[in-house]
């Protein structure tokens, strides 16, 4: 994992290396560009007539291209175009931001400061609020077993500290009915695995009320007539996910699917976020209670019930969308029922600035379910927002400082958590997180990882600052800055990948130990392939992993493009899924003087009309195609012979899918057809998700070539 964990920031450190403190004012301000319709973006006509726009344009660009260096200067300077586009998924979709969104710069204005609501400060206070007798909430959690007070009150003893800081991890294997094997993992040996709680009763679950009543009806769309009397309100999976992080324990699950389990995981980690907060402040408001009654002159160490800032919660999620199902969840959680509607602050400007119009999008564009099930509503990816929630109320907008929860995207933290040199920066309100949920993490990879790694350098740091803090009633973890040790993490991903494996291992110290699901793919994508086509894996050798990258480029242009250059070898689709490889192969292609055309992700509309025609007809041998391109546009590409995959794709369906265009070639199957996919031993994750786990076995113990042949019924 070391290895993996290495190549992992490889290519996010070149790009800081050329980062400017100016470039997120340039950032923002892309952010105002005006969308281009994109409804007739799949029809043959349209992109016949815009290919045919003034060739002025495509002229500025090659002269542009011209000016790049060949090696190792190109990546820097086509830096801050990639982060400009990496970073603004609604301009590679087209749409426009909501007005009125959280941007924190202006580049023409100077600083602007975002909306946040000052009105309802006291009401929220949790230092001048009292726990309302009649609720019982607080009795209700010093029953004894309630997780929350074990995990928070544990005092960890100073040589335990260091055996975390400096001892490696043991771990031990378990299966599990519906997550299947999981590893556990810890620095201090006396936790040991849990056992899956084959039935789980509500009441046994130390739900802080409302949740206990409201949970059942909330959870009740992802339930089946299937589910047990004894165990009526969480599925199978969800059952399985709560019992890990009720126990406060880290977790890594790499199964997140937006088409199937999606949702039901959302409103499981919502459920613990929330209940962790009704705890949190329950004990808070109690203890003021106490305090207000207790005679003067009274030793006050029993009350540190609280960290050095108020925001417990952080959620990371990669779009307005996702921030507005989660604040759904958490209303429909707190009301309990009709009658008892919670009171939410700047419910309706949220509603107008994370929501979206369904009018807005093209109807006539046809693409993957799960293509539409992840960018479903309002995709702008650069937003936060502080909530805050005390008993039967809720406040959207809250100032991070009296927030209890804060949903943000990584950009959108990246902005406020600033660069070293700028002004106007503050990580301080990320100091005391004791949940840190990180949701779709496969989707940061095609945004800018850059963002997740710094976000994780400032999480659980001492803050600068006091913030106006009762030190008499802070917990001395927080003190000791212990923080980081008491912080669970859940993060959920659609796949492996040694990025997040590596912000899992690196970044990650709880010590209650952590939970990680390690299924292996049994099958692969290329069973999905439905075109007869020999698919052929050839192996390049790297001594270490930081060598990858330039072996495997001087291995394609020493043994493998050569086979092509013959005028025989035309329509080669090259996919490529690194940005910074992409670049150097097309500043190569133009030394060479090679017949070719290219499509990334900041190719302009009418670019990608001319190269998609060029290509289709004949005229262009090659196409260079970025992943992030793919993933943004999902078009058909038309008139693919042969297909080279420069390293595996991230998402392993995307390789049937491309695989898959070639059926899309008017000719019909044609027996001259080719696939060639380079890899080496460092792709051991990617290359069981396309041809599964035996193979891979068999592929990583031969030095040989692998021919494999799918007939389309695999």
């Amino acid at each position: 994992q070391s290895e993996n964990s290495d190549k992992s920031s490889a290519e996010s450190d070149s790009e800081t290396e050329v980062e400017q403190v100016s470039v997120y004012h340039k950032l923002l301000a892309t952010l105002r560009t005006s969308p281009e319709s994109e409804s007739e973006e799949e029809e043959d006509e349209s992109e016949s007539e815009e290919a045919g726009e003034s060739e002025t344009e495509m002229d500025s660009e090659g002269s542009q291209e011209a000016g790049e260096t060949d090696g190792g200067e190109e990546e820097k300077s086509d830096v801050p175009e990639q982060k400009e586009a990496t970073d603004t998924a609604e301009q590679m979709l087209g749409q426009e931001q909501a007005d009125g969104t959280d941007t924190s710069c202006d580049p023409s204005h100077g600083v602007i400061e975002e909306f946040t609501d000052v009105k309802h400060e006291s009401e929220f206070s949790l230092e001048t609020n009292f726990m309302e007798e009649e609720s019982g909430d607080c009795n209700a959690d010093k029953r004894d077993g309630n997780p929350f007070k074990q995990h928070m009150d544990k005092e960890l003893e100073e040589k335990e500290v260091a055996k975390m800081s400096t001892l490696p991890k043991t771990s031990s294997q378990s299966k599990w009915p519906r997550l299947g094997q999981l590893t556990f993992s810890s620095a201090l040996e006396k936790h040991k695995p849990l056992k899956a709680d084959k039935e789980v009763d509500v009441k046994q679950l130390y739900l802080h009320k409302p949740l206990e009543s409201t949970w059942p009806k909330v959870n009740k769309q992802f339930l089946s007539s299937m589910n047990k009397p004894s165990d009526p309100s969480f599925t199978p999976l969800q059952r399985e996910l709560f019992c890990i992080m009720n126990t406060y324990r880290d977790l890594f699950y790499p199964e997140r699917n937006a088409l199937t389990n999606g949702e039901e995981i959302r409103y499981a980690y919502c459920l613990h976020a929330l209940n962790h907060v009704l705890k949190a402040n329950a004990q808070v408001l109690s203890n003021n209670a106490k305090r207000r009654d207790q005679k003067p002159g009274t030793d006050n160490d029993d009350y540190r019930d609280q960290g050095l800032t108020r925001p417990k919660v952080l959620m990371i999620v990669p779009f307005r969308e996702c921030a507005l199902r989660i604040v759904h969840i958490f209303i429909s959680l707190l009301e309990v029922n009709d009658k008892r509607k919670i009171d939410v602050s700047n419910k309706k400007r949220f509603k107008g600035e994370f929501g979206s119009d369904p009018e807005e999008k093209p109807p006539n564009l046809k693409r993957p379910e799960d293509y539409e099930a992840v960018f479903a509503g309002n995709i702008d990816d650069h937003f936060r927002i502080g909530v805050a929630i005390l008993q039967k109320s809720m406040r959207l907008y809250a100032p991070f400082y009296s927030s209890d929860i804060i949903i943000a995207s990584p950009l959108g933290m990246r902005t406020i958590i600033g660069t070293e040199g700028e002004k106007k920066r503050d990580f301080d309100f990320l100091s005391s997180i004791e949940i840190l949920i990180i949701d779709q993490a496969d989707i940061y990879l095609m945004q800018n990882w850059e963002h997740v790694l710094h976000l994780m350098k400032h999480i659980n740091l001492l803050p600068l600052d006091s913030h106006g803090v009762d030190f008499s009633r802070v917990r001395m973890l927080n003190l000791n800055n212990w923080s980081k040790f008491y912080r669970q993490t859940l993060l959920f991903s659609a796949l492996q990948d040694p990025q997040i494996n590596s912000v899992f291992n690196k970044h990650c110290f709880n010590y209650v130990g952590q939970v990680a699901v390690r299924n292996v793919p049994l099958s692969g994508s290329i069973s999905h392939v439905v075109v007869q086509l020999p698919h052929v894996f050839r192996r390049l050798e790297a001594e270490k992993i930081t060598s990858v990258i330039d072996t495997r480029f001087q291995f394609f242009i020493d043994k493998v493009l050569p086979e092509y250059r013959d005028a025989i070898m035309s329509h080669t689709l090259i996919y490529v899924p690194s940005y910074f490889d992409y670049v150097r192969l097309r500043n190569y292609f133009k030394k060479e003087d090679l017949n070719f055309t290219h499509i990334c992700e900041y190719t302009k509309k009418a670019g990608v009309c001319r190269a998609r025609r060029f290509f289709l007809k004949g005229e262009k041998q090659f196409l260079l195609f970025t992943e992030r391109f793919h993933f943004y546009k999902r078009y058909t590409i038309k008139g693919i012979r042969n297909l080279i995959f420069y390293e595996l794709p991230t998402y392993s369906h995307f390789y049937s899918e491309i695989c898959n265009m070639m059926k899309a070639t008017d000719s019909g199957v044609d027996a001259t057809w080719t696939c060639t996919v380079l890899y080496s031993k460092y792709d051991a994750q990617k290359l069981a998700a396309v041809v599964g786990i035996d193979r891979t076995a068999q592929m990583l113990q031969s030095k040989k070539n692998v021919h494999l042949f799918v007939t389309g019924e695999n």
